[in-house]
């Protein structure tokens, strides 16, 4: 259990931080982390040989690699890292009875929060940056020369933005339920939800602009044609690194959102309506805000539900 041998906030909040990161290391998850994220990366590198070894073409260059690979990880790896950074921070202390003397200590319940969430922070900070140089020098390796290498900090922005959200519904599980269990279950609820039954909803009903205001992959569109011939590109909060690098490149994209025609499509190929178009810069400033709002809303009502919390010996 942490000492605290001075009264200063900075200093409690340090005690914390430090607190948290020594158990998520003695729990094996730090590591557990990096691990898979070697895994997840090196599996992002290798697809172009797997997909060789089994078509039998040729690996071809590319100079983008780095900069469309959204630190290797994507949607799905967001998630996970938030259910694994996360998902016991609050919940576990109140499971495993250590809630107690933790709280015994002359530290507030805000600053014990608030450590736990810049503890995970921190975590996902040098996971990430560990992905970004993995990734930058193993593209250069297998995709050759890679071109504005000095955007993916942006992508290792973006992640950040991107996990921060599941963190926050994460922990908001934890904190109304206290259980690990529950608090992992209705987050992967969410992200089934979002990212399954929305997008299906948006591609065949044409409503998929209500995936941008919810965490997610997001509304699906493209630059440059249907989705078949054009450069794709996702509203959702998964997707801010790239769509920022996107529009740092490319400021006066317009990103246009289809729907299948079922009726034209069932006589043969598939049949895409044009529904609506709006500017890169729109979808990268929408992205940002919903993930701010969502973060801040279920960071405080989770501070707020942990501070009157109950706590029994």
């Amino acid at each position: 259990m942490m000492r605290i041998d001075q009264s200063g906030w900075i200093t409690k909040f340090s005690a914390v931080v430090r607190y948290e990161l020594l158990c998520n290391i003695r729990k094996k998850k730090f590591y557990g982390m990096l691990i898979v994220a070697f895994a997840l990366t090196t599996l992002a590198l290798a697809g172009s040989h797997i997909q060789s070894a089994i078509t039998g073409d040729p690996v071809e260059l590319n100079p983008d690699f780095v900069i469309d690979s959204n630190v290797g990880l994507g949607g799905f790896g967001f998630f996970l890292f938030a259910i694994v950074t996360v998902m016991n921070s609050i919940s576990g202390e109140f499971e495993s009875g250590t809630i107690v003397p933790l709280l015994a200590k002359p530290v507030s319940r805000t600053t014990v929060f608030l450590g736990k969430l810049f503890a995970a922070f921190l975590t996902l900070l040098v996971t990430y940056s560990f992905l970004m140089i993995y990734m930058t020098i193993g593209g250069f390796l297998i995709y050759g020369p890679q071109n504005n290498l000095h955007l993916v900090p942006l992508s290792l922005l973006g992640a950040l933005f991107s996990t921060l959200i599941w963190i926050s519904i994460v922990l908001l599980f934890g904190t109304l339920f206290r259980s690990s269990l529950i608090a992992a279950l209705g987050a992967l609820g969410i992200w089934l939800g979002t990212n399954i039954i929305g997008s299906i909803i948006g591609i065949l009903a044409g409503q998929g602009w209500i995936l941008t205001y919810i965490p997610g992959s997001g509304n699906s569109g493209s630059v440059g044609g249907n989705p078949l011939v054009g450069t794709p590109v996702s509203t959702g909060t998964d997707n801010i690194g790239p769509n920022l690098i996107n529009y740092i490149l490319h400021p006066s994209w317009n990103v246009t959102y289809y729907k299948i025609d079922l009726i034209q499509s069932s006589q043969g190929m598939p049949v895409w309506e044009a529904l609506n178009t709006e500017l890169l810069s729109t979808v990268v400033l929408t992205s940002i805000a919903v993930a701010l709002i969502y973060f801040i809303v279920f960071v405080t009502i989770s501070l707020f539900v942990f501070r009157r919390a109950q706590i029994t010996e």
